[in-house]
């Protein structure tokens, strides 16, 4: 039974995440990719410099909701089935980041996974996703930048995680998934050095 359970959680996690509104509405409203606009990521910061806030901000809401869906599910089901909600919630967010940013629906090319892992890490402890929120909306008034503002906030998760005692293994799933959302973002470091790195506005 927990071997069905693992399986399911690894598939629906890879496929529900899958679906990317800004690949989706980029097609629907304005016709054209994402993914061959701006910096070329499917996600909601490139959405909003391509296209405006209009619907922005529902690319952002609609990427933490499916997250929250089947992460929230999952960790029930787990829950039920194995007392262990926060490994399902933490075991359902590695194979949700995957699939948004290795969607098979869009040829295996999607986003870097920040809202993902954000909304995983909600799921899994309202506490340590707040404070990793909060620490993004700081860094990114101070600093301007998307890119180091979230990665910097979720390496804070593994950190809370373990304060707020969390086992062993909810702690290491929850340190690889900041790893592989930090991967995700080595060409948005590369530009910080060189000085290249698009600003973040709330503006449209």
């Amino acid at each position: 039974m927990n071997t069905v359970l693992y399986i399911a959680a690894a598939v629906c996690g890879y496929l529900i995440a899958g679906f990317n509104p800004a690949i989706a509405l980029s097609k629907a409203i304005y016709h054209r990719d994402i993914r061959e606009c701006g910096s070329g990521n499917p996600g909601f910061t490139n959405f909003k410099r391509t296209f405006g806030n209009k619907w922005a901000w529902w690319v952002l809401v609609m990427d933490l909701s499916k997250a929250a869906l089947v992460v929230g599910l999952f960790a029930w089901l787990f829950l039920v089935c194995m007392e262990d909600y926060q490994l399902g919630a933490a075991y359902t967010g590695i194979f949700a980041m995957l699939g948004h940013a290795y969607p098979a629906l869009y040829g295996f090319k999607g986003g870097k996974g920040f809202l993902v892992c954000l909304s995983t890490m909600w799921v899994l402890d309202p506490r340590v996703g707040a404070i990793a929120t909060a620490l993004m909306v700081v860094l990114l008034l101070a600093t301007k930048y998307m890119s180091l503002s979230t990665v910097v906030a979720m390496w804070s998760c593994p950190v809370t995680l373990h304060f707020f005692g969390a086992s062993a293994a909810v702690i290491a799933l929850a340190v690889c998934a900041v790893l592989f959302m930090t991967y995700r973002h080595k060409e948005n470091f590369k530009r910080l050095i060189k000085g290249r790195e698009s600003r973040f506005s709330f503006k449209s």
